[in-house]
């Protein structure tokens, strides 16, 4: 333990079956973190924007909607090389969720993203990507995942708690 480092009980209850000693290391950190975390319906709204981009077809087209600014369902389904049913399937599916909006003018619907935080998300979602392509070609071991002899998540989790 550092010698900073002090010990506090931060969850006790009376019922034994109920009963959570934990020991907390850095109380003063554990306490800031909570002030600044998330709230569970925060993260449960966050999660289900993930969930929605979860699908690659949904991600080419926010993709493409996020370079055209506004497009018509018959160019994005020409663009993506998906049919027209499809991608006005999945447009529903990402409209309903917040991500896109769509515009009517006369039989034509443009759909745009909802706002630039869409771009946003991407854009950083693909450099993140990117950044992982260029760490596995680098290193064959990253490509691998993390094994016994390497270190991944739980390497990364024993380094931290130490």
């Amino acid at each position: 333990m550092p010698a900073d480092a002090t010990t506090e009980v931060i969850c006790d209850r009376d019922d034994d079956l109920d009963r959570c000693d934990v020991v907390v290391v850095h109380p003063e950190r554990v306490r800031a973190v909570r002030a600044r975390l998330v709230t569970a319906a925060t993260a449960e709204r966050m999660a289900a924007v993930f969930k929605v981009l979860a699908d690659p077809s949904r991600c080419r087209l926010v993709a493409a909607l996020i370079e055209a600014g506004e497009i018509c369902v018959c160019d994005l389904a020409a663009t993506v090389g998906a049919s027209e049913s499809s991608v006005s399937h999945h447009l529903r599916v990402l409209r309903a969720s917040g991500l896109v909006r769509a515009r009517r003018e006369g039989r034509m619907v443009y759909y745009s993203p909802d706002d630039e935080h869409i771009a946003q998300l991407l854009e950083i979602t693909r450099e993140h990507v990117g950044h992982g392509d260029a760490a596995a070609a680098a290193s064959p071991d990253r490509a691998q995942g993390p094994s016994p002899g390497r270190p991944g998540a739980d390497g990364a989790r024993a380094a931290r708690s130490t």
